[in-house]
């Protein structure tokens, strides 16, 4: 009672943390704080993971310390994708999760990778349309993923679950959306359901809510 809490992030190839909020220094809400010791980070760019990318912009988060990995059992092309060693000589592990570094050194996770929607070549962050969507009083849930779409490569759609007694239609959530997001941004799709397929700690599993839309689309185009 009365003493704060460290919240931490690393992943299983970084054994296990790569960040720490600070304990007693100032924090930043939603931030994971500061690497650890002996811990480097840089963001690069989302499309080669090449370009190394300035404060504030987003992009991949790439670890390179001594808890980083040196690679997967018995999978050498995930191995090479995973860590790659730039022009010092340096390894640097790609963790997957497209981040942001500010100008006081914090970083903030914003997104998956795999999570990534391209709209015409641009680049919307699923995590950007939710927050809009829950500022809606009748979204209780929701998971933006994205969709093949014939023109545009791929297309927003959002899967909501409402709170219980409220009511609202999608073109009322459209407009909502309008409101606040660029028009690449915008949903085109909004499919309302009774849940979202969670983890056992209720974390919403994106994989396995894009393969029940791929699933559904496959059987009604049958």
């Amino acid at each position: 009672i009365g003493r704060p809490l460290n919240e931490g992030y690393g992943l299983s190839e970084t054994s296990p943390v790569t960040h720490s909020t600070p304990q007693l220094a100032f924090r930043k809400l939603g931030s994971i704080g500061f690497p650890v010791s002996d811990t480097d980070v840089k963001i690069v760019d989302v499309e080669t993971g090449t370009r190394e990318l300035p404060i504030g912009e987003i992009g991949e988060l790439c670890i390179s310390g001594p808890q980083v990995m040196k690679g997967y059992w018995n999978r050498p092309d995930d191995t090479t994708d995973a860590l790659r060693v730039d022009e010092s000589g340096r390894v640097w592990f790609h963790t997957g999760d497209i981040a942001q570094v500010d100008e006081d050194g914090f970083t903030t996770i914003v997104q998956r990778k795999k999570d990534l929607i391209i709209v015409d070549g641009f680049n919307v962050y699923p995590s950007d349309v939710e927050g809009v969507l829950y500022t809606h009083p009748a979204v209780r849930m929701v998971a933006v993923i994205g969709v093949p779409h014939a023109y545009h490569g791929e297309a927003v759609k959002a899967c909501v679950v409402l709170r219980e007694g409220m009511r609202v239609t999608e073109a009322e959530l459209l407009t909502h959306c309008g409101a606040s997001l660029a028009e690449f941004k915008r949903p085109k799709q909004i499919e309302f359901r009774d849940s979202l397929p969670q983890s056992a700690v209720g974390k919403i599993l994106y994989r396995v809510l894009r393969d029940e839309i791929a699933a559904k689309r496959s059987v009604e185009n049958a």
